[in-house]
């Protein structure tokens, strides 16, 4: 029973030795059989490599606009008309003589109201009411973002060339996978 207990022990020492003698040559355990193995390779050349995208970026646009527009009717027409009125009458009444005199003073009183009323009508003034509005919009621009990188590496004194996702620096990891030629 001891010898057997032995021959187990020797055994299982035998095969962790084994296990941590292909670690050390970078074997892979679950890849040792399909003659699989991780290596160093010096980086020679990182090349980035460039796409054209089309980015926006939001911005805030104010403006002002009119809001319901109004007359201001501050102003009195009224008394543009009595004043017009006044002083076409006082002229009417120096034109004429007698009868007519009456007549030209109506006739004054009546264009110089006429006259007052539209000029105070011209006074008036238009006003409007402004308000800011605001709103966003994007704006489109073209960015070139780096997309992946061109390696060229040796390995074993060999060159060679891959399209990676990062910059490795300046070793790399490769994977070396031995076959038989056919």
């Amino acid at each position: 029973m001891v010898k057997s207990f032995l021959f187990a022990a020797l055994a299982g020492a035998t095969a962790l030795v084994g296990t941590v003698q292909a670690q050390d040559r970078g074997y892979d355990d679950d890849r040792s059989t399909d003659n699989v193995r991780l290596a160093w390779a010096d980086v020679l050349r990182v090349d980035p490599v460039y796409d054209e995208v089309v980015s926006s970026r939001p911005r805030e646009e104010c403006y002002d606009e009119e809001v319901g527009g109004r007359r201001d009717t501050r102003g009195n027409n009224t008394a543009g008309t009595v004043i017009g009125a006044i002083v076409g009458g006082a002229l009417g009444n120096q034109v004429g003589k007698g009868d007519g005199r009456k007549a030209a003073t109506v006739a004054g009183a009546l264009i110089g109201g006429a006259i007052g009323n539209d000029s105070a009508r011209r006074d008036d003034r238009y006003y409007s009411d402004t308000q800011t509005r605001c709103r966003t919009v994007s704006d489109r621009y073209n960015e070139r973002r780096i997309v992946g990188y061109d390696v060229q590496y040796r390995y074993r004194g060999d060159v060679f060339m891959s399209h990676l996702d990062y910059d490795p620096g300046e070793r790399m990891r490769v994977r070396v996978s031995i076959a038989p030629a056919e």
